[in-house]
């Protein structure tokens, strides 16, 4: 899904509904490791430790007993930039959505975020914030199309998240762009 047609659905993905049976992932009821008494899900996984969660790209395994997401569906851990380590937002600040959506490759800033056959990733999972106020430290690029990508204000890397013109109240944080302490 292109950047721009994320940024016409205005209204945030719904809670994912709990699934009969116990399934690797990040929220309530979706997987080991990140949240208060959740079980790990069955079948293959990365080993010994915690499952990978959806929008968890290979080689991102969290560490064991990283706890990501409360019961309330908030984050549970500072949200830092992966390469400088500057606070991005304040635990209990976001809250933990899915929504798929492709983010162009990170980098550095430069003037090419979103180019049409640029490399990325599509993604899954994400830090919603309401309020651009709730941000520690994020800097954002100038207007691609509709949207505007979100980078670290310190180290300029990025896209870390997104955030739709037209909706003036959601603001996207990738997990598997960031690291939680």
């Amino acid at each position: 899904m292109d950047v721009n047609d994320a940024c016409k659905e205005r209204a945030p993905a719904p809670a994912p509904e709990p699934a009969p049976a116990p399934e690797p992932g990040l929220g309530p009821g979706l997987g080991p490791g990140l949240g208060p008494g959740l079980e790990p899900g069955p079948g293959p996984g990365p080993g010994p430790g915690l499952e990978l969660g959806p929008g968890l790209g290979p080689g991102l395994e969290p560490e064991p007993g990283l706890e990501l997401v409360s019961e309330e569906g908030r984050n549970i851990k500072s949200v830092l930039c992966q390469r400088c380590g500057s606070k991005v937002l304040c635990p209990g600040t976001a809250q933990f959505t899915e929504k798929q959506l492709f983010l162009p490759s990170m980098r550095k800033k430069s003037g090419s975020f979103g180019a049409e056959g640029s490399d990325g990733d599509t993604l899954m999972s994400f830090w919603l914030v309401h309020d651009m106020f709730d941000f520690e430290n994020v800097g954002f690029t100038n207007d691609v199309g509709r949207i505007k990508f979100l980078i670290c204000a310190d180290c300029e890397i990025g896209p870390i998240g997104w955030h739709c013109l037209d909706d003036q109240k959601n603001y996207y944080i990738a997990l598997e762009r960031v690291k939680h302490e």
